[in-house]
């Protein structure tokens, strides 16, 4: 499903950046970020976290695991992530990323990560920063969407991610 904002247009060279979900459990908080790793489709990689500005003329898309970006085993992927841990039993671990564009039909905007252990106090706190964010800047900025993951601990480390990814770089020489 593609989201844009205003009627911009997707030009043929456009970053496309792709939000997934996944969440995992396991015998230890590390192999239960794995786990939920593998669920959003990134496990293979080395994740480099970017701060949270969206360049002008992307593209954001919500896709599956399948249709997350794909690379060569331990490539750097570029992304924004939101991670939560649960680690007693009955406890919900929560993850979230959240995005509002500028109001200028650019396609440039700002994501914003948070984590928690209810729902609701995730979608508020998006909500808060990307305002707080946006009244910080000169240009008009509107919200967009968010993308929501969860976990419950039933015994093992249970962990929730959101990945917004941007690309993929692989390590050979410059």
């Amino acid at each position: 499903m593609i989201i844009h904002g205003s009627d911009w247009a997707k030009p043929t060279d456009v970053l496309t950046i792709r939000v997934s979900t996944g969440s995992g459990k396991g015998r230890t908080s590390m192999a239960a970020f794995d786990s939920a790793l593998r669920d959003a489709g990134v496990a293979d990689h080395n994740l480099i976290r970017l701060s949270s500005i969206i360049p002008p003329g992307t593209v954001i898309e919500t896709c599956d695991s399948a249709d997350q970006l794909r690379g060569t085993f331990g490539d750097a992927l570029y992304c924004v992530y939101a991670v939560a841990f649960a680690t007693e039993r009955g406890d919900d671990a929560w993850s979230g990323i959240g995005w509002s564009r500028a109001t200028d039909g650019s396609g440039r905007g700002l994501f914003v990560e948070h984590t928690g252990h209810a729902e609701e106090q995730v979608r508020t706190m998006i909500m808060a920063s990307l305002t707080d964010m946006a009244d910080g800047r000169s240009d008009s900025f509107a919200f967009e969407h968010m993308v929501l993951s969860s976990a419950r601990c039933s015994g093992q480390p249970a962990c929730s991610v959101v990945v917004a990814t941007y690309r993929t770089a692989g390590w050979g020489a410059a």
